[in-house]
């Protein structure tokens, strides 16, 4: 007997109990498809504003150094030349801000889709997913740049920083509101185990 299309889309669509599950389940209590664009998009968001603060004062004093030679002598010319340097400006911190948001958008990506395949396959979501997937990134990175060895090292070294504070902020809020984070369950029951077999020894 086939299957209707109507069958198939309530197959494949979650309870109220089910949503809310994956909901306080997920890291920051945001599932992955609402997390990853989210973190995407503010991480492009803060490489634009630092990308166009940058550009705009780069660009502001490229311009200046290539003009100091031919500073106009006229009221009209002073018009033309800030209004030359403005839109100079603009246009610069423009292209930086796309470069920069851009780049961080991709590389928030790539982290958190990274860290979210991490969790899936080990079947647990800690700090260790998270040093993992920043990790893995770092060294995207570096190979994509041609990094030096010690480049790469650096770049490892920044990434494993970051992994190890951003995992270890989603741990505790994870503890916070009682979910439960791998390695906390492991010590817990090693512990629960070894306190048994000092009861039972007593």
């Amino acid at each position: 007997m086939a299957t209707s299309d109507e069958e198939v889309r309530h197959a494949w669509t979650p309870t109220r109990e089910e949503y809310a599950q994956i909901w306080a389940e997920s890291r920051l209590s945001i599932p992955p498809f609402l997390r990853i664009p989210a973190a995407a998009m503010t991480a492009f968001g803060v490489g634009m504003t630092l990308g166009l603060a940058h550009g705009s004062k780069t660009t502001g004093l490229r311009f200046r150094a290539e003009n100091a030679h031919r500073l106009p002598s006229t009221t009209t010319g002073w018009y033309l030349y800030h209004k030359s340097k403005n839109y100079q400006i603009a246009l610069g911190g423009l292209k930086e801000g796309l470069k920069v948001g851009a780049r961080l958008g991709f590389l928030s990506t790539a982290m958190f889709c990274a860290e979210n395949l991490f969790d899936v396959y080990r079947g647990t979501k800690d700090l260790f997913s998270t040093v993992m997937a920043s990790l893995a990134v770092a060294g995207g990175f570096s190979f994509w740049n041609r990094f030096s060895a010690a480049e790469t090292a650096r770049t490892a070294k920044k990434g494993l920083k970051f992994g190890i504070a951003y995992g270890a902020v989603q741990d505790l809020l994870s503890l916070a509101k009682g979910r439960p984070v791998g390695y906390v369950e492991f010590i817990r029951r090693h512990v629960g185990k070894a306190t048994q077999l000092e009861e039972k020894t007593t």
